[in-house]
């Protein structure tokens, strides 16, 4: 692989890295720690992430435990999880938040699917942009003398070569994403 492309990899895997986060944030009917673990937090006069203040343990499939390193963080932990919208109400239980996750409906399902694939698609628009980013800075260094012709084209088949792998790569994160969604 081009040298140019390999400095480029990093980006697509950003995108990688924000897709696979989105669909983690998902609700799926069990929980796991990905469900708050990026939600905003209000904490010493910033913004900071729910891992960053707080420790998150399942306690069994359907129950999550947040216990904040700094006790009174509690209500701007619970106000947060409240923001969110994640449809699971929080419950202040002494020095810990307790979130059970409700069952999910066929129809619940269905919606949280219909979600993660909006996601996903957001998730290979990205990647097409970075894609078309690229081919812009290939066609400058073609126009600027650092490449020519016949390396253009194969950089740009690379680069396509490049960017189909980055799609098959949310697709499969799809696929994994709604069997975990649909499983009861």
């Amino acid at each position: 692989m081009h040298r140019f492309l390999l400095e480029q990899k990093p980006v697509f895997s950003q995108v990688l890295d924000w897709t696979h986060n989105e669909i983690q944030q998902i609700r799926t009917g069990r929980a796991h720690p990905g469900l708050v673990e990026s939600i905003p937090v209000e904490a010493y006069g910033s913004t900071m992430e729910m891992k960053g203040v707080a420790s998150i343990n399942s306690l069994d499939a359907r129950t999550l435990a947040i216990e904040p390193w700094d006790k009174t963080l509690l209500k701007a932990i619970e106000s947060s999880i409240q923001k969110a919208d994640i449809g699971i109400q929080p419950v202040v239980d002494g020095s810990m938040i307790r979130l059970t996750v409700p069952a999910l409906t066929e129809e619940t399902r269905r919606q949280m699917v219909k979600l993660m694939k909006e996601r996903l698609e957001e998730g290979k628009v990205r990647i097409r942009s970075v894609r078309e980013k690229t081919r812009e800075q290939i066609l400058n260094m073609e126009k600027v003398k650092e490449i020519n012709e016949d390396e253009k084209f194969k950089l740009f088949e690379e680069l396509d070569e490049m960017t189909r792998q980055m799609i098959e790569e949310i697709e499969q994160m799809g696929k994994q994403k709604e069997e975990e969604i649909m499983t009861i």
